[in-house]
């Protein structure tokens, strides 16, 4: 559907602007022309395998990265073909490689940070505790769905979604119900809870270090969020079986040092938002100097441990590094430049001519919320943030809200959603999520209300 309605969009030749918006990099406007329409079709087969991923089982990174390559290709020719400064080009390049760069260095400390916490069984150790409580299956709803979402602003809603569905899935042996409408819960929760923290998701952490919304201002988009969870949770509730799993006897014990790697992730979080807050520098940089506590610590932790002990060996946070997730981060670097060169070429011009000149800023922030459960809310938000479109504040805040949490409309819409599918395969799927897709609609429209309510853009 968005695919089909934005082609339409596109290919109209009325909207084929030859200038950039106010405050944008000038692009070429030829939007019309074959090679103009080659590199969006490229892009449209290259996303289009990045959400048949888990049918083909090709690494999302792949074709994403491809087709940044030959769209750039084709958008370099055209330049050259054109009355356009050759220097267009390279301030362009530069641009989208200053947002990767950024967005890379903040994540790879992030995920380095949450591999040493998974390695000292931080997180298998709460798994335990849960499992190990006796709670009820509606209990362990509510339980996994407010952890999940409280969890998630720091975590980041992927790595919160994984160890959630591992609770769900050690508990609900035997119950594939309560399963696939936990996994459901546990999406909506960890996507909701990501939409009011810098930290939860990929796209607040954009809007973060584009510098539209403040650290603290996320925090405004908390009872949205809540309301946006708390709508289908309720309804869900009702049909989760009233009865108890078997406990296990298996306890985890954490390794040494758990608990002060914890800490020092509280510290970096501190030092990349007083970076960005005290002395008006890129989170980025906060979080590559709390990545120094981290190694040093590591360092530590070897050196004083006895010679036959694994972690004289072994604990090598370098090791941790190489964990990260690379089909991840290079998938980024596909989008962000994919996106980036359909922008040099004109469409992004269209699409905010289009949404925001045509709908106005609030519905077309809405309609966005919606295409981001169709399309990843990635390139979405990035593109969004490339348009620039001349918006009040409070409308950045709407956008952050709806991507964030727009995305659990389906199971395809977030990075959550699709690794669950992964994780409970057979028993979560798009058609059981798409079952309770109205509930969750509900939500979204209910935290929308929320936000309107209390901050009327």
């Amino acid at each position: 559907m968005r695919v089909v309605v934005s082609l339409v969009l596109l290919l109209v030749p009325q909207f084929a602007l030859a200038s950039g918006t106010e405050g944008a990099l000038e692009n070429l406007g030829l939007t019309t022309s074959f090679l103009g329409l080659l590199a969006l079709a490229i892009f449209i087969v290259a996303y289009s395998l990045v959400m048949a991923e888990e049918f083909i089982h090709l690494r999302k990174s792949k074709p994403v990265m491809l087709a940044a390559g030959m769209i750039w290709a084709i958008v370099a020719y055209l330049v050259g073909q054109s009355d356009l400064d050759p220097q267009t080009l390279e301030a362009n390049l530069q641009h989208n490689l200053i947002e990767y760069a950024s967005l890379f260095l903040f994540l790879l400390v992030a995920m380095t940070y949450i591999n040493a916490m998974t390695e000292r069984n931080v997180f298998e150790a709460l798994r335990s505790w849960l499992v190990n409580r006796k709670f009820g299956y509606r209990q362990l709803f509510w339980i996994t769905g407010l952890i999940a979402f409280f969890l998630s602003p720091v975590a980041d809603n992927l790595t919160t979604a994984l160890l959630m569905g591992a609770v769900v899935l050690s508990v609900g042996v035997g119950n594939p119900k309560f399963v696939s409408i936990s996994c459901i819960n546990i999406v909506i929760a960890a996507n909701a809870g990501g939409a009011f923290s810098p930290f939860g998701d990929i796209t607040t952490l954009m809007v973060w270090q584009s510098g539209h919304v403040s650290f603290f201002e996320f925090f405004i988009l908390f009872v949205p969020s809540l309301v946006n969870f708390l709508v289908p949770a309720i309804i869900m509730s009702f049909a989760i079986p009233d009865a108890h799993p078997e406990s296990e006897s298996d306890t985890v014990v954490l390794k040494r040092g758990a608990f002060v790697i914890c800490f020092l992730f509280a510290c970096t979080i501190a030092t990349a938002v007083s970076f960005e807050q005290f002395l008006h520098l890129p989170p980025f940089l906060g979080m590559m100097t709390g990545m120094s506590y981290l190694f040093f610590y590591s360092y530590y932790i070897q050196m004083t441990s006895p010679e036959d002990h694994e972690d004289f060996a072994q604990f090598n946070i370098f090791n941790k590094v190489a964990q990260a997730e690379w089909d991840t981060l290079f998938f980024f670097f596909g989008v962000i430049f994919c996106v980036g060169g359909l922008g040099m070429i004109g469409y992004l011009e269209i699409m905010s001519s289009v949404f925001y000149d045509g709908l106005g800023a609030t519905y077309a922030n809405i309609a966005f919320g919606v295409i981001s459960a169709i399309i990843d809310n990635i390139p979405v938000m990035f593109a969004i943030l490339t348009m620039n479109p001349d918006m009040p504040h409070n409308q950045w805040l709407l956008i952050t809200l709806t991507t964030g949490v727009g995305g659990s409309l389906l199971s395809i819409g977030s990075a959550a959603g699709v690794a669950l599918m992964g994780q409970a395969r057979g028993i979560y799927t798009f058609f059981t999520h798409l079952k309770w897709s109205w509930a969750i609609a509900l939500g979204y429209a209910a935290s929308i209300y929320t936000y309107l309510l209390i901050n009327v853009p």
